[in-house]
Formats: structure tokens, C-alpha cells, sequence
């Protein structure tokens, strides 16, 4: 063989390997939408890479994820919903509530998306039906609004005598606030109590709607199911601990940090849920074809050591009717 032909043949074999290489496809980029932060989100988070894993996918070994997270700031929730847009992600997952997946939908009408939200999706536009979205979007309703008068109900119940439940919720999340309100007034109207709503988006004003609840003399606080209430969790438990108002919350965290009591879905069920989904859709089903799902696991807990400290007695009953006590 002639030294030229040796060379080119040589050369050719050489940089097979790299064409090979350059033709391989792409790692698959999820963008990840949040209205919290990090931070307070830490178990979830890795539900939901137990989920993408269940589904065939191991962040950083087959599949990328790209994190945006508005810091309890929903008005920041657009700008980043259209940075995702732009890297052209494969699917955007949003378990951050309505005000994330509604970034979501107003920013693309093609890339799939998989929410977490506690509205209801249908009346809010975002799937056509719960059996057949029909959409670019499907995910997990967990049910915070109908669970709205259920934890009413606990409240009645641990306090029988009470007249005026405080209800605090976020005003930037109107979705979320006015159907939760309406449907507390009409749980609330059905047993003869009223309730008072108070609204926070800052410290600030957790402060001041404690304020206002001690001034017109409310005899518990609901706290309703929004992101921001989760990064505020140590403030609001300190303050209701401060004003001896009995409190019931919407995720586990908040009993288990000292407050009184919670009920609700099993959030990092739900996450996992999210990124089998997302998994799914990255291997070719198309949300249109997904149906919604809805929470099969509820938790009720009851913090007897906060009890004790806000000089409450809670009844055997409600006790017995505990998933968890914490003494």
C-alpha cells in the first residue's frame, strides 16, 4: 500500500468515531417552573426525580433539567416560563400551583407541560376534559380547593364553640384565592360560622393579617394552599403560636415544624407523579392522551407538643382520626 493511501485510510478511521459521536442525539432538557425557592421544596424535588427515574430517566446521566425558581415572587413566573421557551426544552413541569403552569400555557402552545395544581384544570382552560386533556398540557389536580371544607370541618370540630375562622390567603394567586373563599363561605355558611379573609404576599403582611385577626377576635386560622405560605412556614407557626390561634395547615411540613395541625395530599407523591409523566412524554405519549390525575393519599397530623404549649385539649375522637401525632 502507498504511504498516501495509508494516510487517508488512517485519517478516515480516525475520525469515524468522532462522526459517530456528533451523530448521536441530544440529552433531553426538562425545564422545571417553580413559585417558591429551592430550599423549601427539598424532599419534593427528589420525588420527583424518584419519578423520572421510575420512568426510565436519571437527571444528569440521560436527561438535563434546567430549574427556574421565582422565589415566592409569582410576577417573576412569566419571564421565566419564556427563558425555557427559548432553550427550547423538551417538556416544562410545573408542581409549583396554577400561577407556574398558567406561566406555562401563555408561554407555549406546543412544548408539553405537566402541572401540580390545586385548582380545577377544566375550569380554568387548561385541559378539556380530566379523561382526555386534548391539550399541550396534563399533570395532577390534588384537590386544594374541594379539600377547602374538609379542613373547615376539622377546625369545627376541634373547636365546636368557635364563630369566626381566619382565612389567610396569597392575593397574587386569584385563581387559587377566590374560588378556595367561595368555596369556605359556602362550608362555613352551612354550619352557622363566618370566616374572615385576610391576605399576605410579604412578611409584612403575615404580620399585619395576624393583626387583624387578633383584632376582630377570630377563633382559629386556615391557612390556604399556596407555594408562598410554605416558605413562610417558620413566621406563620411563630405567630399563631404568639397569639394562641389554633391553626391548621395544607401540607405536613407545617405540623411537623410546630403547627397545630395539617391535612392534605401527599405532596412528594405527587411530585413523583409529575416525573413519571414528564418521562413518559419525553419517550413519546403526548399529553393530549394523558388524563389528569387525582391524590389517592391524604394526611391528617396533629401536633400534641404545640397543643400543650397554646393550652388546647383536643379530644380523643379527632386524636383517633389522626394519620400521625406528634408528641
Amino acid at each position: 500500500m502507498k504511504r498516501r493511501e495509508f494516510i487517508t485510510l488512517l485519517g478516515g478511521a480516525a475520525a469515524w468515531p468522532l462522526a459517530a459521536r456528533a451523530q448521536q442525539p441530544a440529552m433531553p432538557v426538562i425545564g422545571f417552573l417553580h413559585s417558591a425557592s429551592a430550599a423549601a421544596f427539598a424532599a419534593p424535588l427528589a420525588a420527583f426525580r424518584k419519578g423520572l427515574s421510575e420512568a426510565g430517566y436519571v437527571e444528569g446521566q440521560n436527561v438535563a433539567i434546567e430549574y427556574r425558581w421565582a422565589e415566592g415572587q409569582n410576577d417573576r413566573l412569566p419571564a421565566l416560563a419564556a427563558e425555557l421557551v427559548r432553550q427550547r426544552v423538551a417538556v416544562i413541569v410545573t408542581p409549583g400551583g396554577t400561577a407556574a403552569t398558567l406561566a406555562a400555557k401563555a408561554a407555549t402552545a406546543t412544548i408539553p407541560i405537566v402541572f401540580s395544581i390545586g385548582t380545577d384544570p377544566v375550569k380554568i382552560g387548561l385541559v378539556a376534559s380530566l379523561n382526555r386533556p386534548g391539550g399541550n398540557a396534563t399533570g395532577i389536580s390534588d384537590l386544594g380547593l374541594e379539600l377547602g371544607a374538609k379542613r373547615l370541618g376539622l377546625l369545627h370540630e376541634l373547636l365546636p364553640g368557635a364563630a369566626r375562622f381566619g382565612v389567610l390567603v396569597n392575593p397574587d394567586n386569584p385563581f387559587m384565592t377566590e374560588s378556595f373563599v367561595a368555596e369556605l363561605q359556602t362550608a362555613a355558611s352551612a354550619v352557622g360560622r363566618q370566616i374572615e379573609v385576610v391576605t399576605a404576599r410579604t412578611n409584612g403582611d403575615i404580620d399585619m393579617a395576624f393583626a387583624t385577626l387578633v383584632k376582630k377576635r377570630a377563633d382559629a386560622l386556615l391557612v390556604s394552599p399556596d407555594p408562598l405560605f410554605v416558605t413562610r412556614r417558620v413566621q406563620l407557626i411563630t405567630l399563631a403560636v404568639r397569639h394562641t390561634l389554633p391553626a391548621l395547615y395544607y401540607r405536613r411540613e407545617f405540623a411537623e415544624a410546630g403547627g397545630l395541625m395539617s391535612y392534605g395530599s401527599d405532596l412528594p407523591d405527587q411530585f413523583r407523579q409529575t416525573g413519571v409523566y414528564a418521562g413518559r412524554i419525553l419517550k413519546g405519549e403526548k399529553p393530549a392522551e394523558m388524563p389528569v390525575q387525582l391524590p389517592t393519599k391524604f394526611e391528617f397530623l396533629i401536633n400534641l407538643q404545640t397543643a400543650r404549649v397554646i393550652g388546647l385539649d383536643i379530644s380523643p375522637m379527632l386524636l383517633a382520626r389522626a394519620d400521625e401525632v406528634i408528641e
